[in-house]
């Protein structure tokens, strides 16, 4: 029924059914909004009922037998993957470390240049004087600044994306397609690698620096005393440098969450969370 309006002609008045809510449209909201959750957080809710089952089942898999902090770190990764701010801060705090990491190693190379010149001249120049001059410390030093070298720029690498790929048709792949395939191999196979060998390199790393196999560390300030010992004559303790192995696998995973990241704010249409104008341009390399 239509009513006269003082200021204007008459306006038709709205039935009872024109203003209850469109249920069509109140379900794509839903929709969307469902899918507007980092797929990093799908991932996470899998592990946790994977974990529930598991546990129910009395499984020995370690997705059956997760420590409480694991289930806080798994509670608190779903809800930063509904706040994006959280998780975007996180992706940045991660890669200022890699970049950190990168000028460290940068710098470490320039060390290894000069290590390995001057074992050239001492090469040739020992026989001129009456002993040795550190020929043995020098030389190993060189290696083992050469793999710290690697172990600090690994992850700078996962960033920059300069690894090999196998596939000949990545090129021609648009950005979510690429965003797809690194999600995906990140989730099932990179990440996975990571965390089996940090598992595996925390028990080595220890040893190396003088922990007995037993658990319990020597007693004394003087711990370069226990570490793990060079075999070459005159070689330095090899105790750190293999304890940075652990630190480098450290680095590499926590750069491949940030990718991980990454990749889902493309995934999801948020691209200007991804970073990506922040990722220096490097070549592609097909091999």
């Amino acid at each position: 029924m239509d009513r006269p309006d003082r200021m204007g002609p008459a306006r038709r008045g709205r039935s009872v059914a024109e203003t209850e809510p469109d249920a069509e449209s109140g379900s794509v909201e839903g929709h969307l909004r469902w899918r507007q959750i980092h797929p990093l957080g799908w991932v996470l809710i899998a592990w946790a009922v994977g974990g529930i089952v598991g546990r129910v089942m009395g499984t020995s898999y370690l997705i059956g037998r997760m420590r409480w902090w694991m289930w806080v770190a798994n509670i608190i990764g779903i809800v930063m993957c509904v706040r994006y701010t959280w998780l975007h801060r996180l992706r940045i705090a991660i890669e200022a470390v890699s970049r950190l990491s990168r000028q460290i190693a940068w710098r470490l190379s320039w060390l290894v240049f000069f290590i390995s010149l001057f074992n050239v001249i001492t090469r040739y120049g020992n026989d001129y004087v009456s002993q040795d001059i550190l020929i043995g410390e020098f030389s190993s030093l060189a290696w083992m600044v050469f793999g710290l070298t690697f172990l600090l720029g690994v992850n700078y690498g996962v960033m920059v994306g300069v690894n090999p790929r196998v596939d000949f048709w990545w090129t021609h792949f648009d950005e979510k397609r690429k965003a797809w395939l690194d999600f995906v191999l990140h989730i099932t196979l990179l990440f996975p690698f990571t965390i089996m060998s940090i598992r595996i390199l925390w028990g080595y790393a220890g040893i190396s620096l003088g922990r007995k196999r037993s658990g319990v560390w020597p007693s004394g300030w003087k711990v370069w005393e226990t570490w793990e010992q060079s075999t070459d004559a005159g070689g330095l303790p090899v105790g750190p440098i293999k304890a940075m192995i652990l630190v480098g696998f450290i680095l590499w995973a926590s750069q491949v969450v940030a990718q991980v990241i990454k990749e889902g704010f493309i995934l999801i249409d948020k691209r200007e969370l991804a970073g990506l104008d922040e990722v220096p341009e490097i070549e592609l390399r097909v091999e």
